[in-house]
């Protein structure tokens, strides 16, 4: 079918402006990159927008990876992030399942409470309390518990289980398989775009958080990588990094971005290879049908 003037320049004007708006996503990832391999001293000195390396220069990096805390603060995230989402996945499992099985007693009040808690909390003050009289304060567990379970992921965990045809749970038990049965042989392999989903999800999370770990977090040896990276970025803590380096305030500037490149990288090499389930996996969650 032949287009109209219309047409034709409205799709050019469509792709002038998916071009503009991915430029102004991309470029700050851009300048970051490559503002932490240029000299600091250019850097500081450069004004308007970077498009390449000012006299290439990797002496922030050597700062960063020398600096004990980075791999300490490394090291504590890989710990919550691998721990916590498995956490999360067992607990949104189990809860999907349980509250998507058709005769289960009060599941609707238990839905509706759940539902609740996505507009009313009890605010921070009283989960405060909560976790210091559970005597979690500057642990582990005061990091992964107040965030074990999503609501919004354990409905989409609920809505996918619900979607498998109900046939293949009554052959199955009728075979005379059980509930764990069923849920680790017919639910989690039909619903494995959904739950690589709410991985990603949950571990995006678990790799950008720092409140949870700023409350509840005494010991630096605990502290995640974003905590540190809070620490350099607001508070501006970079004189524990240069040492004896000269011209501390320049070399600062282009630690930070180092940092974050450094911060950033790992969780980027992760969407590749969930990306094929994502829009699967929301799609199969969330519509019913």
């Amino acid at each position: 079918m032949k287009k109209t003037i219309g047409e034709y320049i409205f799709d050019r004007f469509n792709i002038i402006l998916m071009i503009l708006f991915c430029i102004i996503t991309v470029y700050p990832v851009y300048y970051v990159i490559i503002a932490s391999i240029s000299a600091p001293n250019d850097i500081i000195s450069h004004t308007g927008m970077l498009l390449y390396p000012k006299s290439l220069d990797f002496v922030s990096y050597k700062l960063v990876f020398e600096y004990p805390m980075i791999f300490t603060s490394y090291g504590n995230t890989i710990i919550y992030v691998v721990f916590g989402t498995l956490l999360n996945i067992l607990l949104t499992t189990f809860g999907g399942y349980g509250l998507s099985r058709k005769g289960v007693p009060g599941s609707k009040f238990i839905m509706l409470a759940i539902t609740i808690t996505m507009f009313f909390s009890g605010g921070l003050i009283p989960r405060y309390l909560l976790v210091q009289n559970l005597n979690l304060i500057d642990t582990m567990w005061a990091v992964l518990l107040p965030s074990a379970i999503g609501t919004t992921n354990l409905i989409i965990m609920r809505t996918s289980f619900k979607n498998v045809p109900a046939a293949m749970e009554e052959s199955a038990k009728i075979d005379g398989a059980n509930d764990f049965t069923i849920l680790f042989k017919i639910m989690i392999p039909m619903s494995m775009a959904t739950i690589s989903v709410l991985i990603l999800f949950y571990a995006v999370n678990h790799w950008n958080e720092f409140f949870n770990p700023m409350l509840y977090l005494k010991s630096r040896d605990k502290f995640p990588l974003q905590l540190l990276l809070r620490e350099l970025l607001i508070t501006n803590s970079t004189d524990s990094m240069m040492g004896d380096v000269d011209e501390k305030s320049s070399v600062a500037q282009v630690i930070k971005y180092s940092t974050i490149v450094v911060s950033t990288v790992p969780i980027l090499c992760v969407y590749p290879f969930l990306q094929r389930y994502f829009t699967k996996g929301v799609m199969i969650g969330a519509v019913k049908g």
